[in-house]
């Protein structure tokens, strides 16, 4: 067996052949990340986002176009927030930070915000370790770090994160940062968008461990997050705790689940390539090689979701109808093997999907006759 070193170096050879030649790796982000822990059965995710492949692109060549993504005006707005959020060298976010987290604490005053500059993802990433550590290594103060890097193995291919702020308080402890444009109104904000935020946070808390466990000894990384959001209708900042353990919890699983990617891309056909300036044909086949486990929630979270939504209608997959629907029937995979089973033309009578569709199709028979008896005409 290759060196460790060896393998890392023909892993990227390969995935860079996958991406392309000449096409500029796409780099993971934390929102990708718990999309894709989110749906750990998808191959053709894994290996498109391991091997950086801008998928928005892939689907404009394929033909099915991605509305997926944050517009423009969110992306300013978001932007002159987190400016405002962190003015005066973070004031007003630590500030919040002592108030929703961390009372006990002195009040934060002549907090310090290292200088997390470094050439590279690497060298950021080795450049926020070492802030990290110094702060921790220094009690009583509070330090804000202003889009630190971090770094995460996913599927065997690392991912660098960056989070909007990481905060390290007086005790030495960590607390993630997330700071959202959409508002909080008397207190409380959009459960289905926090409920975003924390997944994102959660990879990021997951990250931080990660680093947290190389220093001896191990700082504790908090497990609330501060989420920063507008108050109200106006662009003053305001808070709230975000309790992300059971996120953690999901998404360290999930992602521990994922197939690695070398094993991914040993199965591909030689030559396979997701370049978007190949032939729309060549294209599909190429994606087409790669397994996908669509279902309706990858419209929200994936670019590709059109392009598996069309396949997966034309195989007549019942994913389509949704993960908790798919449990349900067992062995049966397409609508066609549904509807025979219900009909009595194929299926084992002893298995319990089976028994379950032909007692509703007869339920559904008996209720139609029902019908049809109420409003016929007299004689």
């Amino acid at each position: 067996m290759p060196p460790p070193r060896t393998r890392e170096k023909a892993l990227r050879h390969r995935l860079a052949e996958l991406r392309g030649p000449e096409v500029q790796a796409k780099a993971l982000d934390a929102r990708a990340l718990a999309a894709l822990a989110a749906n750990p059965g998808c191959r053709r995710r894994a290996i498109l986002d391991g091997a950086g492949v801008n998928k928005a692109v892939l689907a404009d060549a394929l033909g099915s176009p991605s509305v997926f993504g944050q517009s423009q005006f969110a992306f300013v707005r978001g932007n002159a927030f987190e400016a405002k959020v962190k003015a005066d060298g973070g004031t007003e976010l630590l500030r919040l930070a002592h108030e929703k987290l961390d009372r006990a604490a002195e009040p934060p005053a002549d907090a310090r915000v290292p200088d997390l500059t470094a050439q590279g993802p690497q060298g950021r990433t080795a450049r926020t370790e070492l802030a990290l550590r110094e702060a921790t290594e220094a009690p009583g103060t509070w330090t804000l770090l202003d889009h630190p890097m971090l770094a995460l193995d996913v599927a065997g291919s690392p991912a660098f994160l960056e989070p909007d702020a990481v905060v390290v308080h007086p005790d030495g402890s960590w607390t993630v940062v997330e700071i959202k444009s959409f508002p909080m109104l008397d207190g409380a904000a959009d459960p289905a968008k926090v409920g975003a935020a924390a997944r994102q946070s959660a990879v990021y808390v997951l990250a931080l461990e990660r680093v947290a466990a190389r220093l001896d000894p191990a700082p504790r990384v908090r497990h609330r997050i501060l989420l920063v959001c507008p108050k109200d209708f106006s662009n003053l900042p305001t808070a709230s705790a975000v309790d992300v353990r059971k996120q953690r919890a999901v998404t360290a699983r999930q992602l521990d689940r994922l197939t690695r990617i070398e094993e991914i891309a040993d199965t591909l056909p030689e030559g396979t390539c997701f370049s978007p300036e190949l032939p729309a044909e060549r294209l599909a086949e190429a994606v087409e090689s790669v397994p996908a486990t669509y279902a309706p929630e990858c419209l929200s979270a994936c670019e590709l979701a059109f392009h598996c939504r069309d396949r997966s209608r034309a195989q007549g997959a019942v994913t389509r109808l949704g993960r908790p629907v798919r449990a349900e029937l067992g062995g049966l995979t397409t609508v066609e093997d549904v509807l025979a089973a219900a009909r009595g033309e194929a299926g084992d009578p002893d298995d319990p999907a089976v028994a379950a569709l032909r007692r509703a199709a007869a339920l559904r028979a008996e209720a139609l006759e029902a019908a049809a008896l109420e409003v016929a005409p007299c004689p």
